[in-house]
């Protein structure tokens, strides 16, 4: 095969979606979102690694040096530019916060809403510093989740309660709640 050989891409069919997932920064997006996309032998990507590939930094130095909205239409922007299929997304706690890209992440495929109590989510963040939280000044992580909580039930499609369910159960949970939505 020459290098500018053009391989056409196949016609998209409903087995060929992705299946992103939202919900608090500690909820287990990533885990889970790796978990499942090899439960699938799908590929996983992480919104937040592309922010900090871009950036060249963590995710909480890109957070901590933009203000809050910029910060979210860096991550929106990020979000609206991926085009996959067989994927599993798992998103930045923050990506709620952009009708546009979350309405792009829709296009894309089912959005389940991985939720965990807030007591979890505290205990799990206080043991990350890095996480990269897009929060406002004086706002609390409590405030945080008090606020995102109708955005995420607005955008997903299934929720899963994860508080107290391990990886492999909530891998088993969102395949049997995807399946009974197809």
């Amino acid at each position: 095969m020459t290098q500018n050989t053009y391989i056409p891409r196949p016609e998209p069919s409903e087995q060929d979606g992705c299946i992103i997932l939202i919900g608090m920064a500690g909820c287990g997006k990533s885990t889970i979102g790796a978990a499942l996309a090899r439960h699938m032998n799908w590929a996983h990507m992480d919104s937040d690694h592309l922010i900090e590939a871009h950036y060249g930094t963590t995710l909480q130095q890109v957070a901590d040096s933009m203000d809050k909205e910029t910060f979210l239409d860096v991550e929106s922007a990020v979000c609206r530019r991926i085009n996959v299929r067989r994927t599993v997304i798992s998103t930045g706690g923050s990506v709620v916060y952009r009708a546009a890209g979350m309405a792009h992440l829709k296009s894309l495929g089912p959005v389940v809403y991985l939720q965990v109590d807030l007591p979890v989510i505290l205990e799990r963040i206080s043991r990350n510093p890095d996480r990269g939280l897009a929060i406002a000044p004086g706002q609390t992580v409590e405030d945080l989740y008090n606020e995102r909580i109708a955005l995420y039930e607005t955008y997903a499609d299934i929720t899963v309660p994860c508080t107290t369910a391990g990886v492999q159960e909530c891998v088993t949970a969102i395949s049997r709640l995807l399946t009974e939505l197809r």
